[in-house]
């Protein structure tokens, strides 16, 4: 049979036959929920890789002059297989708990290839990054040089640091994901207090107001403490589904005044400057989704012309994406339960699909107020469509999946639909509310991609262009109660 089209946002292994079946790498969604059950997650390993190399490349090529990393943000979707993939094409992994730390090293990252992030590290935390060499641990607060420096001493160590600076701009889809406004719980401070951070632009901060801010302070500190901590940048993450280059290059034109600051008042050049992550992706057919080559190719543009006018080399330039690499390479796939026609007061009709997931295992929507789509994935369905909305099994009016989507009018109970753009932040945000059971996650991949080796005896579905394995499999009864100690 033939392939009808999928759009941008779907994995391009993602085809759709004419009698509407969609599959990746020739393996359906029905056969997927007939061997690993439904609901899942499901992780394309090609489209994860493949986005991975795009970055890196596109930020090697922006800043040909200059040495440039890209570390994975682990928060977005983390598994030992998952690290194992990036770290084989030389990206390094972002890790912020405990957590995240334990799977990233037992995923194969070395030391030097990790970065610890959070606003209250504990102890237990900043001791492993230390006893492991990692590349950076960011500090975030005023307090946090001298709590590293007493864990490294006594480890025998030095501890690479980096500053995180609250710069001041104003970026992201959602106040909650915006995260260097002074208002917030992330970083040190650019500018001292009642300075017009978001008045003013990078080139009309003075050196006086940036040397007398916060920032510059906590870096005098880290420098005076050189014997425990080898202070290697500063660090700016600006806020998540930035669409274009502008926020980027204020961020950074303020965070080299900062570095220019610096060499003026104590001689040093700090070496690197990393930008984080927050580069869009798109949800649904007519969103916007960055450019990643012209924006890091602006973001370098700009960059080199504010060295220049410092008289300061180039730094090594960071990367911390997460969403951009592995948000459009998963998909969620549900079963359809209750179908139930709602008469509005306007007099139309919304159509009620209720599936056997839903916020517990998505809580973008609720939480964000996030658009997301779908289609039906095992067959064609009816050419006359109905307006629906996809909502989950849970005892709450806001658990909606996708708000607003045009089904076949005749979808019925036992059909799968698809939803694209779920491999960030579903899973890692996934709760057993309801003791509702989180999915399973499932790798699939071409059969002649290296990276759909595994290290498991899990079981797997194969195809003629395809394989499928669990990578995170799905809670149960058991897991539920084993916790319950009563």
């Amino acid at each position: 049979m033939s392939d009808t089209g999928l759009s941008q946002i779907w994995p391009a292994a993602a085809r759709r036959a004419d009698d509407g079946v969609l599959s990746l790498h020739g393996l359906t969604a029905a056969q997927l929920c007939g061997s690993f059950g439904s609901p899942l997650y499901v992780m394309d390993l090609d489209e994860v890789v493949t986005r991975a190399r795009t970055f890196r490349d596109a930020a090697a090529r922006a800043f040909s002059t200059s040495t440039t990393s890209v570390s994975f943000a682990g928060k977005a979707f983390l598994s030992k297989e998952i690290v194992r993939l990036l770290v084989g094409e030389g990206l390094h992994v972002d890790t912020c708990t405990l957590g995240e730390m334990r799977i990233a090293l037992a995923g194969g990252a070395v030391g030097r290839s990790l970065v610890l992030h959070g606003n209250n590290k504990s102890d237990e935390e900043i001791e492993l990054a230390v006893a492991n060499d990692f590349g950076k641990i960011v500090v975030d607060s005023a307090d946090e040089p001298e709590r590293i420096a007493a864990i490294a001493r006594r480890l025998g160590k030095r501890a690479r640091v980096m500053v995180r600076v609250t710069t001041g701009i104003h970026a992201g889809g959602h106040e909650y994901i915006s995260t260097a406004h002074e208002d917030q719980k992330f970083g040190i401070p650019l500018l001292p207090a009642g300075a017009a951070a978001n008045d003013a632009t990078a080139a009309s901060l003075s050196m006086d107001t940036v040397a007398s801010g916060p920032a510059l302070a906590v870096l005098k500190d880290i420098l005076a403490r050189s014997e425990d901590l080898e202070l290697v940048g500063i660090h700016s993450h600006i806020g998540s589904q930035i669409h274009s280059a502008d926020a980027f290059i204020e961020a950074a034109q303020r965070v080299l005044r900062l570095r220019e600051a610096f060499w003026a008042t104590d001689g040093f050049v700090l070496p690197e400057v990393d930008l984080g992550g927050g580069y869009s992706v798109a949800y649904l057919d007519d969103d916007e989704s960055m450019d990643i080559q012209t924006t890091l190719d602006a973001i370098a543009d700009a960059m080199r012309t504010e060295s220049q006018k410092s008289g300061l080399p180039m730094p090594v330039v960071s990367f911390e994406p997460g969403r951009w690499i592995v948000a459009p390479a998963g998909i969620s796939v549900y079963t359809v339960g209750t179908v139930k026609p709602v008469h509005l007061s306007d007099g139309s009709t919304r159509t009620y699909v209720s599936v056997d997931g839903g916020m517990s295992d998505n809580i973008r929507p609720a939480l964000y107020g996030a658009d997301y789509t779908a289609v039906l994935a095992n067959r064609s369905g009816a050419a006359e469509t109905m307006h629906a909305r996809i909502v989950g099994l849970h005892c709450e009016s806001g658990d909606i999946l996708v708000h607003d989507v045009e089904l076949p009018a005749d979808v019925r109970r036992g059909d799968i639909v698809a939803i694209p753009v779920t491999g960030a932040y579903g899973r890692t945000m996934a709760s057993n509310y309801n003791q509702a059971l989180r999915p399973a996650v499932i790798a699939v991949s071409s059969s002649d991609n290296e990276g759909s080796e595994h290290m498991s005896d899990a079981p797997r579905l194969l195809s003629e262009h395809g394989e499928a394995h669990v990578m995170l499999r799905r809670d149960t009864i058991a897991d539920l109660l084993s916790l319950d100690l009563g």
